[in-house]
């Protein structure tokens, strides 16, 4: 094997067809291969992104570490559609959480504030995800089976095959043009399958900044998350 100087944290074999690279929230490189891809084919892929690899790792380390980890403490920043809102503890309150201007938790389901948030966020996600689907839908015709609003941490969205539409629950932390962009996106993979001309050319005449909002996923979307 030919020596490399770029560590590689894990390397997963599927039955994928191509190498790709990522690197993690914790600026470690995982690097995901089809099952038959000899270890100096990943090398040399590695070697060849040495660069974009290196720049990404310090893009991430410069993130201001205040921002990794939520602790549930008074005036902390929660976001919700691209704005941050103090989150307050309160004594007297029969609702676990309320939001009226600012986040107000009730001191009393502290130990599950992380699941009581999360619960939240996915029910406002799909309320509004579901009104601006359905916004776009009526705009251009395009017609889906079903909503779903799913776990993930990278995948902003998904179209299957039957029609229905999967959409990260941490989409609702981003301003509303960047969730726009995504729906846009999943509702025309109903007509495009792939990343063609024709696709991006129907995005953009739904959202002709649409590149904005995908650069703004592309930098900061590792504020979406608890």
């Amino acid at each position: 094997m030919m020596p490399i100087d770029v560590q590689i944290e894990k390397i997963i074999r599927t039955k994928r067809k191509t190498i790709a690279l990522q690197v993690t929230d914790d600026a470690k490189l995982i690097v995901r291969a089809p099952f038959n891809a000899d270890n100096e084919t990943i090398i040399e892929i590695v070697l060849k992104h040495r660069r974009w690899i290196e720049e990404k790792k310090k893009e991430i380390e410069a993130r201001d570490p205040k921002l990794s980890r939520k602790e549930f403490v008074d005036g902390e920043g929660f976001l919700y559609l691209g704005r941050y809102y103090k989150l307050n503890i309160v004594e007297d309150q029969s609702e676990p959480l309320k939001f009226e201007g600012a986040f107000y938790l009730s001191r009393y389901v502290l130990p599950h504030a992380q699941e009581i948030f999360m619960q939240w966020y996915k029910d406002k996600a799909f309320e509004k995800i579901s009104e601006r689907v359905n916004l776009y839908a009526k705009k251009r015709g395009f017609k889906y089976n079903k909503i779903n609003i799913t776990n993930a941490q990278k995948r902003w969205g998904s179209c299957s095959f039957k029609g229905n539409l999967n959409f990260s629950w941490r989409l609702i932390m981003a301003p509303l043009p960047v969730l726009d962009y995504v729906v846009i996106h999943e509702l025309v993979h109903l007509e495009e399958r792939n990343h063609g001309r024709s696709f991006w050319d129907k995005v953009k005449m739904l959202m002709p900044d649409h590149k904005k909002q995908r650069e703004w996923l592309k930098r900061k979307g590792y504020l979406l998350k608890l």
